[in-house]
């Protein structure tokens, strides 16, 4: 997989050359052996002021990722609506990461890794639901989501931490490792669709039809985390997620009438 990366902020080429090459290196040696899914980044020059909606010429492979200064740029999130082709995309705001106390590499690496592990935002686990263990809901395929307050240097660029295949399984694997880092908290390492401080897991409900997200009681650093990121919460995942849920609701009409307006949004 080939993610073209375009500039649209005040990072200097070079400095986004550092942390691509870096995330590459990532990609290369710790996330594709886990995963045995691997990507290239790539930096290629904006062709406007702007993305283009319905063409994005500056794609050249086969996802594309926009770096933006600010979240309310004009142009930047109406993208998410207006380009409905099925290509990849996402947007790392640096104002967003300034205000979560998070580098822009890091946010950069957490939605190259979440692309490539489900570029079309439309997998689903099933796993125990975090506040009622037996019932099943459908857990959000996501990368980073889980573990994102942890982070690791690559060539002293930071990246974000990631889960590994285990994490989604229902049952604890013996001497299993479900995150990269494998680090502690509070003396314990992650366990299956579990969280780590900061980080949160979002999930289908079929109990109440909808996407529900989660993050421990008490979790400042995450609460903190959810509510800077609602600013953009027509973001590639949240956009692909409600596309979902009204496609579901629609497919459930057609089968079951009954059933027409347990997904509204």
């Amino acid at each position: 997989m080939i993610i073209s990366i375009v500039n649209f902020s005040a990072l200097s080429d070079e400095e986004m050359q550092r942390t691509i090459r870096a995330i590459n290196r990532q990609l290369d040696r710790d996330f594709e052996p886990y995963w045995h899914m691997g990507a290239r980044l790539r930096l290629e020059g904006p062709a406007g002021r702007e993305p283009r909606r319905q063409n994005p010429s500056e794609l050249r492979g086969d996802g594309i990722v926009y770096v933006w200064d600010e979240v309310d740029i004009p142009g930047a999130l109406g993208y998410h609506d207006a380009n409905n082709r099925g290509i990849p995309y996402g947007f790392v705001f640096r104002e967003l990461c300034d205000e979560i106390g998070e580098p822009w590499s890091v946010t950069l690496s957490h939605e190259a890794l979440e692309m490539v592990g489900d570029a079309n935002v439309n997998l689903l686990a099933a796993g125990p639901n975090p506040t009622e263990p037996e019932k099943t809901v459908f857990f959000w395929y996501e990368m980073c989501d889980a573990v994102q307050a942890d982070q690791y240097e690559i060539d002293s660029v930071v990246v974000s931490n990631f889960v590994l295949p285990l994490y989604f399984t229902i049952h604890e694997e013996v001497g299993g490792r479900n995150d990269f880092l494998g680090r502690a908290h509070e003396g314990v390492t992650l366990r299956s669709f579990g969280i780590n401080p900061g980080g949160y897991v979002g999930f289908f409900n079929p109990e109440t039809g909808e996407h529900e997200v989660y993050a421990r009681k008490g979790d400042e650093e995450a609460a903190r985390r959810l509510a800077t990121k609602a600013r953009a919460s027509v973001t590639r995942r949240a956009v692909r997620y409600r596309q979902l849920a009204r496609r579901t609701a629609q497919a459930a009409a057609l089968i079951y009438p009954e059933a027409a307006t347990i997904i509204t949004h």
